[in-house]
């Protein structure tokens, strides 16, 4: 026969605390700070993701270190040997630790932005092609208020073509590192806790302070920056993978500093193609920084963005995949069952 009232008293009657029995309710507040309507929490993914990175990020350091390599000063202009290696390890260790999520959370990778079965496909060409045309247009305005002058390049013969390959080679792995680390698992992860645009709007933000650090650059190149982020993330939305911001990232990067050889955030270009020089005030030309920070970058980017809106119509992206919406949700590795978010 079971004692009511020794049940019901505390320690000072002696009967330790752990005897007191717990609130369903308490339980389910506690659980509410872990587990929300797509299972474990955004924030708390985020968490493990960035632990993850951390440790990738310092045992690919204790190799380079264990192999002899050096970590050199920051750059004063783009040289593609060294870019090269940059951001193909940004990439690695940002892929690498997606990889991990994805089998924590018991998903296909592929959902994280960049499906192999699309690689190099038509978004990526067609990306590519708008991103050179957005750089020349913009450019472009400038020459036609004199503000910049376009000669010929140093470089010729072989040597176009190596520098050619090098750069195109460069600013595909800036395009890759760049798009799957701000709007690859990160975006899909925030989208699942605060909806697609409130997620693309903190990680713009994001992706301009961070190029904020880049020597030479200030205010109005890093809001071309976030302007440039909010874009990417239209056409993310739109086309339901990243390959079309890789290509429209690395034709316009290309673009700009191989073949017109113009100043990215404040870095000078090296072996590129054609020369440009600037002379005219600094909201046409910006200055020291480049293009970017000059009114023609935000002005082509929302141009871009009209006609590419009216040309994709259709949301595509999606963070559960569409069986798992005809079926009415999906089972996460929490056992939750999810639905597409806002």
């Amino acid at each position: 026969m079971r004692d009511e009232t020794s049940m019901s008293m505390g320690p000072e009657h002696g009967m330790g605390s752990s005897s007191t029995p717990v609130s369903p309710n308490q339980n389910l507040r506690v659980n509410k700070i872990f587990v929300g309507p797509y299972g474990l929490r955004a924030g708390w993914r985020l968490a493990i993701f960035g632990v993850v990175l951390v440790v990738l990020a310092f045992v690919l350091r204790m190799v380079a270190r264990a192999l002899g390599a050096k970590q050199g000063a920051p750059p004063t202009s783009l040289v593609p040997a060294q870019l090269i290696g940059s951001e193909a390890t940004i990439f690695l260790v940002v892929y690498l630790a997606s990889w991990i999520m994805a089998k924590i959370e018991k998903r296909k990778l592929a959902q994280y932005g960049l499906p192999l079965k699309q690689a190099f496909r038509k978004d990526f060409w067609l990306g590519l092609l708008w991103g050179f045309l957005a750089t020349s247009v913009g450019l472009g305005a400038i020459l036609l208020l004199h503000g910049v002058q376009v000669t010929r390049g140093t470089i010729h013969g072989k040597e176009i073509w190596a520098s050619t390959a090098a750069w195109a080679v460069t600013f595909l792995l800036v395009g890759l590192s760049e798009e799957y680390s701000f709007r690859g698992y990160v975006q899909f992860t925030l989208t699942t806790g605060i909806g697609f645009w409130p997620a693309a709007i903190v990680l713009s933000a994001l992706f301009g302070w961070v190029h904020a650090g880049n020597p030479g650059e200030n205010v109005f190149g890093e809001l071309s920056v976030v302007c440039f982020g909010l874009l990417f993330c239209l056409f993310l939305r739109r086309t339901g993978n990243l390959w079309w911001p890789v290509g429209f990232h690395m034709g316009y990067d290309w673009g700009q500093t191989f073949f017109y050889g113009v100043p990215d955030s404040g870095l000078l270009p090296y072996h590129n193609f054609l020369a440009s020089s600037f002379n005219g005030p600094r909201w046409l030309t910006g200055g020291t920084v480049g293009p970017e920070a000059s009114i023609f970058t935000p002005i082509t980017l929302a141009i871009v963005a009209i006609l590419f809106s009216r040309m994709y119509r259709e949301n595509r992206y999606r963070t559960v995949p569409m069986s798992a919406e005809r079926a009415g949700g999906e089972r996460d590795a929490c056992g939750s069952t999810i639905a597409s978010p806002p």
